[in-house]
């Protein structure tokens, strides 16, 4: 059966690389999060390959709350016969181009190189990548069945829209309509490693409000910003602890803290009267997020109380946990490990990265779950959230011919 599904990814290649040049030039940037037009041409897209694709319209007032402005969910479900539920799960929506690009970001520019023609454009390694991955796997698996292979159970495809806020909407919202119960899943991901475990994240706003004043009588007023100074540097001491406690998990080290956005002040000639800022602290999968979050919550408070007549509000944004390996997990991996090793002659190494993904709402249904999908040896490699993003076809033609093959031996009659 693996020649079979290898002969018709090979002959299908040119479109399903078309495919995906589709799907990256209609932009999903989020921030702002409007991706109901590319979930549309998406959908368009696998219909005209034969897929029967329900668009699940996630209300706006949900959206809304999740701070984006329009998702749409799509679910191709193919069912092959009794047996087992298997999920590929990919999401369409992609962080801002930013500057530095040397091709317009939406253009999926295809130039040669030393590893054969690479695609160029935002979202196309993360993860619109794995749309075209997980839609031809099936395609070769339905021309397998078609040719007498044995295959039983359900393929479904979740093509989602919120992974950079959350996921919150986009995979759980799934889960938490009943819409599916998968038995296995496998998240977008890169060829060269199977991913089991990954950090989760604590998104964390801190408003310090003093009184606005004359900067000439500064005495009169409450700095807000001397408070919030104090806090930071409260915060950024506590990094060096943090780069002591290890992981156990490969391609984990250590939780960080970094403070991305800062805000505040009225004039160069008035006291500051607020300051906002977020935090991210990673959390490694060793670690609670609830007892992280009341820890740092501490130390906010411990350092605010250095200038009492400011006031201090911490807002949770996000709180994801880490992927931690479920039971059944290693039937995932040995099976895209096996094939990995024929078709790429090499042998992918169970890791853990220090993101935090869709997959951890699957893990926390108890669904075993690991990230595997096109793509080279890092996300630096491919530039992913970064000017240049990158996918080199020959790897988006392994992982699909892998992804097949896996999917294909779980649903084997046992």
């Amino acid at each position: 059966m693996s020649d079979d599904i290898d002969r018709f990814i090979d002959s299908d290649f040119a479109r399903e690389t078309a495919f995906l040049a589709e799907l990256v030039k209609v932009p999903s940037d989020n921030p702002p999060g409007d991706c109901a037009a590319h979930a549309a041409r998406a959908k368009d897209l696998l219909e005209d390959l034969g897929f029967q694709v329900e668009a699940h319209k996630v209300p706006e007032a949900t959206v809304r709350a999740a701070g984006m402005l329009s998702i749409t969910n799509l679910i191709v479900r193919h069912r092959f016969g009794a047996g087992p539920v298997v999920a590929l799960n990919a999401h369409g929506d992609v962080v801002p181009p930013g500057l530095g690009w040397r091709h317009d970001p939406y253009a999926a520019v295809v130039e040669d190189s030393e590893h054969g023609p690479v695609m160029f454009g935002r979202g196309v390694a993360v993860s619109k990548s794995d749309f075209a991955t997980y839609a031809w796997a099936l395609l070769a698996l339905k021309a397998a069945a078609a040719q007498g292979a044995p295959l039983g159970g359900t393929v479904e495809l979740h093509f989602t829209y919120d992974e950079e806020s959350g996921g919150d909407i986009g995979p759980k919202w799934l889960l938490d309509q009943g819409l599916t119960r998968p038995d296995f899943a496998i998240a977008a991901g890169f060829a060269y490693a199977v991913t089991t475990a990954h950090d989760g994240c604590l998104h964390l706003e801190v408003t310090v409000t003093g009184k606005q004043a004359h900067a000439a009588m500064p005495d009169t007023g409450v700095d807000a910003l001397e408070a919030a100074a104090g806090v930071l540097a409260a915060l950024y001491e506590s990094r060096g602890k943090l780069a002591e406690v290890r992981s156990q998990v490969p391609g984990i080290v250590s939780p960080t803290l970094n403070i991305g956005l800062i805000k505040g002040g009225i004039n160069t000639n008035v006291v500051p009267d607020q300051v906002t800022f977020r935090l991210d602290r990673r959390i490694i999968p060793e670690e609670a997020p609830d007892k992280v979050e009341a820890e740092l919550r501490a130390l906010i408070a411990k350092a605010g109380k250095r200038y009492p007549k400011a006031s201090l509000e911490v807002r949770r944004i996000l709180l994801a946990g880490p992927l931690v390996p479920q039971p059944g997990w290693e039937t995932l991996a040995g099976a895209l490990q096996r094939h990995a090793r024929d078709v790429l002659g090499i042998d992918p190494p169970v890791v853990g990265v220090p993101l935090y993904t869709d997959a951890r709402h699957y893990a926390a249904r108890g669904i075993p779950i690991v990230l595997y999908g096109a793509g080279p040896r890092s996300i630096l490699e491919a530039n992913a959230h970064n000017a240049n993003e990158n996918l080199r076809l020959n790897d988006l033609k392994a992982a699909t011919r892998i992804v097949a093959r896996a999917v294909a031996e779980l649903l084997m009659p046992r």
